[in-house]
């Protein structure tokens, strides 16, 4: 469904990210992990078509270069980090935003039934109709995150991209978001794509893992093919593998105390 192929991009001239390649199947998830500044965010639009690339993106089958913008907006979204909310509009409008390749074919391009469906549909899912009157300069980080991430979705689109979607959440709707799209992308044959900095929560996505540094890709596969100690060393540059089972051991030491 979605193939990259010696992918570079960047800005004003300057590769950022160099030589990617990867495919991903329908149904399929992908977390892409390394170090700040590693071009993960990068990647991701120029996935999005919002950054001139060389080498090839296809989407089934389908040169993204050949594809007009409304084209590529009808197949791709990308839901980027949070930024500064200041806007007075409803949780409820926010999200109907996201209809707007399907609102404007509508009659008078007003939502239609269909329309104010599946908004509210996707609110339920991610825990929004009990504030869905509420403005976005109401709310807390992590709820402005899932207000998008319900934004995202009802565009309908066949893959989702998302920067470092679990930003500003605690740990119970990390886990809540991270299930949802996990979900999303398995049931209804799609692709998600996210970019993460914690590689346990990256794993409660998928198997799938991209490691990046400095603009390269440095291992893609499944979890148990890629990670050992030595090679998250060579890309945090500390022993990563022993902190998590000296962390583990800690939290052993909690559970006997039930």
């Amino acid at each position: 469904m979605l193939k990259v192929e010696h992918l570079s991009a960047g800005y004003n001239g300057r590769f950022v990210v160099q030589d990617i390649n990867f495919t991903l199947e329908r149904g399929e998830s992908l977390a892409i992990i390394g170090p700040n500044s590693c071009g993960k965010t990068t990647l991701l639009r120029a996935i999005a078509g919002l950054l001139p690339y060389e080498g090839n993106i296809f989407v089934d089958n389908m040169p993204l270069k050949d594809m007009k913008r409304k084209e590529i907006a009808a197949r791709i979204a990308m839901m980027s980090q949070l930024s500064t909310i200041s806007f007075p509009f409803s949780i409820e409008e926010t999200v109907m935003m996201g209809r707007y390749l399907s609102i404007r074919d509508n009659f008078f391009g007003k939502p239609q039934k269909k329309d104010y469906d599946h908004v509210e549909e996707v609110m339920a899912k991610l825990n929004l109709l009990e504030i869905r009157k509420k403005t976005l300069n109401q709310l807390s980080g992590g709820q402005i995150q899932r207000v998008f991430l319900a934004h995202t979705m009802v565009q309908e689109p066949k893959i989702i991209l998302l920067d470092e979607p679990t930003n500003h959440m605690d740990m119970h709707y990390q886990l809540d978001m991270v299930g949802q799209i996990k979900k999303w992308a398995s049931k209804e044959d799609h692709v998600a794509i996210g970019v993460f900095h914690d590689i346990n929560l990256a794993m409660e996505l998928t198997d799938n893992l991209l490691f990046m540094k400095e603009g390269k890709l440095i291992g893609f596969g499944k979890a148990k093919d890629l990670i050992t100690p030595a090679f998250l060393k060579s890309i945090y540059g500390l022993d990563v593998v022993e902190f998590m089972i000296e962390s583990y051991g800690r939290w052993l030491e909690f559970e006997g105390k039930k």
